[in-house]
């Protein structure tokens, strides 16, 4: 028999090893890491189709050693996020950049600066070290990790740690993030794990359904009430899945737009009171035409009408470029537009005279900060939010599931499986897990596409 105090920390991890077994066990002076190389900046030229498979590689990176407010996880499971897919094609500004930036400075950022790039802003996993800082957190706690990574000695910080002047995206502009066998993160990063979920369930919570709560919930959003029309731009995809739970566990009414029938059928699934397929009536492509845009968002708010008898109350957008003018078009007057990205491009272009004449809302989010993501996990406990899972991918084949999110084919979160041998490990609490259901749970599994992990439901 393997003497607990001398094996590996892998295995000591699986095996379930006490807190006081992993905090003995050695740690290894390398890791694997999906990661970028700063020599393949400049590989695609002028490529129109930049493949991530190209430039994600998956191998060995050299252990970091931790800041006093930083723990070590050992991550088992992560989730993809568009993030890496805006690193790894380098747009629209290579994250080697960025790293500089949080190097420069000083102190314990100079670790960020390497000439490798460890992706990933979702984890779920336990903690192995803890920093001589860190007083919440031990040793064997298991965890969900937030994105935002946020100066905690800032003063903004204490009214809300995302107007902190240094708040950086975990994983994209920082370096050691989710999507390896270890990352490094801040005490103030960590959400307790429900422990109903599995590592890969629990890893597509934190970026999307934190960011779509802080959007739409939080007082910091558009501040949705019951009875509110939400319209939601990608209703299938992982901001949009949670974004109609959301909704729908707020009393509101969730009006999804999606680009298939499947994806229809997926929104569905979720709750969507009604599903709009944007490719049959052509709208979302109008990009920076002002008389298209208007004429689309025209026919969008009658069949919103036809649909739910009124306009909605707030549009709930990321997709940015290609849809911005017409949400600010359609929301009503007095309605609010909440956005946290732009996948289809930052520049955007609206008619004004829609927003100042009729007295309109713009609201700008990022994540969310830790209070409103725990809050958002505690909805997950208490079974009034589910994970929005259905790939789910070995860390050796995040090309191909980071390249299923470039091309939006994906429904729901795409998982990756990081240390976790296999699925459906890390449930602490099996009662809750019953009581809820595994149906109920994975409300997306049926719309995986192939191939995905073996031994999936």
């Amino acid at each position: 028999m393997t003497n607990v105090n001398h094996m590996p920390m892998t295995e000591a991890l699986l095996s379930g090893a006490s807190p006081e077994v992993l905090a003995s066990t050695p740690l290894p002076t390398e890791y694997t890491a999906a990661h970028l190389r700063v020599e393949d900046e400049n590989i695609f030229g002028d490529e129109t189709d930049r493949d991530v498979r190209r430039t994600l590689h998956v191998g060995q990176v050299p252990m970091p050693e931790l800041a006093p407010d930083e723990v070590l996880v050992a991550v088992m499971a992560s989730s993809i996020n568009y993030n890496t897919v805006w690193s790894a094609t380098f747009l629209p500004l290579s994250t080697f950049g960025f790293l500089k930036a949080t190097a420069r400075r000083g102190g314990w950022d100079t670790r960020h600066d390497q000439p490798f790039h460890v992706l990933g802003s979702d984890a779920a996993g336990q903690i192995v070290r803890v920093g001589s800082g860190v007083r919440r957190w031990q040793v064997g706690d298991h965890v969900m990790v937030s994105a935002a990574c946020v100066d905690d000695q800032e003063p903004a910080a204490q009214a809300d740690g995302m107007l902190s002047e240094y708040q950086l995206a975990w994983g994209f502009e920082t370096n050691y993030g989710g999507l390896a066998h270890y990352t490094v993160v801040r005490a103030s990063q960590l959400i307790p794990k429900p422990g109903h979920l599995t590592w890969e369930e629990a890893a597509t919570v934190p970026a999307c359904a934190g960011t779509a709560y802080r959007m739409l919930v939080s007082d910091r959003g558009a501040r949705m009430k019951q009875g509110d029309v939400v319209l939601i731009w990608g209703a299938s995809g992982g901001l949009g899945a949670y974004a109609v739970q959301m909704v729908k566990n707020g009393g509101g009414i969730a009006v999804g737009v999606v680009g298939s029938a499947e994806k229809m059928a997926a929104a569905r699934a979720l709750g969507c009171d009604l599903v709009i397929n944007r490719d049959e009536i052509g709208i979302g492509s109008a990009g920076a035409d002002p008389d298209q845009v208007i004429a689309q968002g025209k026919r969008l708010g009658k069949l919103i009408r036809q649909g739910v008898g009124e306009d909605p109350h707030i549009v709930f957008d990321h997709v940015g470029r290609a849809t911005f003018g017409i949400s600010l078009f359609v929301v009503r007057r007095g309605g609010s537009v909440v956005t946290c990205g732009s996948s289809t491009g930052y520049q955007h272009q609206f008619d004004n005279r829609y927003l100042w004449m009729r007295l309109k809302r713009i609201v700008g989010s990022h994540v969310a900060n830790l209070q409103e993501q725990v809050e958002c996990a505690r909805l997950f406990t208490l079974g009034q939010v589910m994970p929005a899972l259905s790939a789910l991918y070995p860390l050796e084949q995040v090309g191909e599931a980071t390249r299923l999110v470039q091309l939006n084919e994906h429904i729901g979160k795409v998982g990756v499986l990081c240390m976790a041998p296999e699925p459906g490990l890390g449930v602490t609490d099996p009662g809750l897990r019953a009581r809820i259901g595994e149906e109920a749970l994975n409300p997306l599994r049926a719309f995986a596409p192939a191939p995905v992990l073996a031994g999936q439901r």
